[in-house]
Parts: structure tokens; sequence; C-alpha cells
């Protein structure tokens, strides 16, 4: 029995994510090559899960509610890692809330910035999650187009005219998902120029940031500078860095102002971050992440091989080379009704699975992303059977 009016409005006129619902069709066909998921096949790194064997044994705490901004002394690590990311010094108690994720983060702030009608601005392609939870907190995500024909450059002239009085916060993510572009410090600098001027918060989501590759000298922080303060929220995620997507962790540096009002929706919601995750964030941030460097190698080779890969098949795919995170976005080519369609047929005669630009905003339609962050192995299946498909 369907009971529509059960159902809120704000929930109904939302879909599950494009991603999610891909990685859930392709998980119901038997050997599916999936390159829909932003999920790093790395194992959590071993101290950390050594640290948290043995807290398991030694803290009879383990288990219990955090304080609902976190663990003291993960948000004392928190100001140690924000420092050295970024030389701006910030205060545990005044300005650090740990989260689950970036996701839980952004939604928290979404609340607290948005009355319904409100708008939020987001790249345009941007992360598709970010407008579901816009649109479940009652906003519409404004979209601000990237230049396509110029890698998926910020066009920081059209921002201005983007806003209204209605307009309550811009997302960026850099380098972006799904395209993997590393936005400029030229243009992040603009950007947050216009946010002061306009007195407008920018939400600064932050899960790539280490993997750019031979592109590290161009990656910019907005968050490092001093004037944009009062106008940045910084949300750092432990799910890629640190190969704990599971683990639900993250952290958020606010202005202080904001902290007890974020609180509030973060009390209401979650209670807290899991402590068994603080305690595995408190083992990942006590060390250097040598692993890192092996990270980085492996990704910036799977880059190389899905870009090989793709240029095999330039009858199908056009596509712009990514300076960082672990996506590739490329317009489609070959026959198609739309991105979606071709994605399911995709799945379904080839048995690859890929995610529909559609899902990422207006100007992601007739693309699709790819995720390298998959073994070696499932690239090349994913690509023989793509080669079988449509010809070479």
């Amino acid at each position: 029995m369907e009971n529509h009016n059960w159902v809120s409005k704000n929930v109904s006129e939302i879909s599950l994510s494009a991603i999610k619902e891909m990685a859930m069709r392709s998980a119901a066909v038997k050997d599916a090559a999936s390159l829909t998921w932003g999920l790093p096949s790395f194992k959590t790194p071993e101290h950390i899960r050594r640290s948290v064997e043995r807290q398991l044994e030694a803290d009879p705490d383990i288990g219990k509610y955090a304080l609902p901004d976190g663990l003291p002394e993960l948000r004392a690590l928190v100001v140690k890692e924000h420092f050295a990311a970024t030389g701006i010094d910030v205060d545990a108690d005044k300005n650090v809330i740990i989260t689950a994720g970036n996701m839980q983060g952004l939604n928290s702030l979404f609340h607290v910035l948005i009355n319904p009608g409100d708008q939020v601005i987001v790249t345009d392609p941007g992360f598709a999650s970010h407008v579901q939870q816009i649109r479940l907190c009652g906003g519409r995500p404004l979209y601000w187009k990237m230049n396509e024909a110029d890698g998926w450059r910020l066009d920081v002239d059209a921002l201005e005219n983007l806003i209204t009085a209605r307009t309550k916060a811009i997302v960026l993510v850099s380098p972006s998902n799904p395209t993997g572009k590393i936005f400029t410090e030229d243009e992040l600098r603009r950007v947050g120029q216009i946010a002061v001027d306009r007195d407008l918060p920018v939400l600064l989501d932050d899960p790539y940031s280490h993997f750019t590759y031979e592109n590290r000298e161009f990656y910019f922080n907005p968050a490092s500078v001093p004037e944009f303060g009062d106008h940045m929220a910084y949300l750092f995620t432990f799910s890629k860095t640190y190969a704990m997507s599971g683990w639900r962790l993250g952290y958020m540096v606010i202005p202080d102002f904001l902290k007890s009002q974020v609180l509030k929706v973060h009390d209401a919601t979650l209670i807290c971050t899991p402590r068994i995750s603080q305690v595995a964030g408190i083992a990942a941030l006590s060390q250097e992440p040598v692993h890192l460097k092996k990270f980085e190698q492996i990704l910036a080779k799977r880059r190389m091989l899905i870009c090989e890969r793709l240029d095999a098949l330039r009858h199908v795919f056009d596509y712009t080379k990514p300076d960082g995170a672990y996506y590739v976005f490329p317009r489609i080519l070959a026959q198609h009704t739309d991105s979606f369609e071709f994605s399911i047929r995709l799945l379904d005669q080839a048995r690859v699975t890929v995610t529909p630009g559609s899902a990422f905003g207006p100007s992601g339609e007739n693309h699709v992303r790819m995720a390298y962050c998959v073994e070696d192995e499932v690239i090349n299946t994913a690509f023989d059977r793509m080669e079988d498909y449509f010809g070479r």
C-alpha cells in the first residue's frame, strides 16, 4: 500500500543520489565493473586500526557518548592540523566541531543557514549530494555554470550576477567533484572577496586536497586567508585521505558565532560523532600521514591508466584530464538519449557502471562520471567491456 500523504514535500521532491542508485543497481548485476562510487580501494592505515584495537581493550568509555562538539584531544589535534595546512590559528572550543563526515557537517550548516525558499550557490557541475541536502532543507540550489571549454574553469565574472537577496551561501569543492578541476588561487581569492563584500559564507568542502598529483603547487586553500575568516566554513573529511569512509568522521572549522547554532542541529540529529571513530581520528592525526605518498602514487597511476583507456575510445567519449581528486567527467559522443539512459544501457548491456552526469547539475547532462579510485583490474575490465561494446 502506498501512502504518499505520509511523506513530506521536501523528501518526496528529491531523489536518491544517482551515485548510490547506480551502486545499488551495479550490486544486482553479477560481476559488474563499477566506476560509479568514489570509494577508495585502500584499507584504513594499519596504525589507525591497531590503535583503535588497543583502545577497545584499554578505554572503558570508548562505547559511550562524547561531548557534542567532539573529544577535546581530537579538537586540539585539529587546531594543530588546521594551522599546519593554512597558517591560521583557531580555538578548539570556539571554532571546531567534530562531525560524522562532511556530509553530516554540511547538512548541519544548511539547517542553520537556510530558510524555506533561500538559495545556495553550487558549482555546475558539482557534487550531487549538496543539491539533495539544500532541497531537503527547503532551499534552492542556484547553479553556477563552470566553463567546460576552458577545462571546467570557474567563471568568477558570472558570480556577482547570481547573488540575490535570498542567497545564503556559496559551496566550493577543490579539487572538484565530479570534474577533478583545481580552482586557481586568483579565482578563489576573488570568490572570497565577493563573499566578504556581499556578507555571504563560503562553505569549503575538502575531501581531496591531498590528491593533487603534479599540480600540488597550484592548489590553494582560501581558508588560509585571514581576511576571509568570518566568512569561511572549512570542512575536512577523513574518508578519502585516511581511507576511513565507513568510519564517518570529519571536522569543521567555523566562525565562533556559528558554532553554538550548528551544535543545536548537530545535537538534535546526531547527539555526537561516534566516539570510536573519534578515537581513530586521534590516531590518524597523532602521526605523520606516511601512507599518503603511496595513496597518491597509486591514484596517479590509475589516473594515467583511465586516461589512456579513454584515449582509445575517442569516438565514444571526449574528456578533460583531471587536475586532482580521483574522477574524470567525459562528455558522451556516442549515440544516446541522455546520460541516465546511457548509464543504464552501459550497465545492462556491457556490465559497466558509471554515474550519469545529470546528477551533478544541468551542465552535467551528456556526461558521465568515472571514479578511478578502484583497483586497476576494475578499470581495465570496464574499458575492455566498453571496447567490446562500442568497438575500438
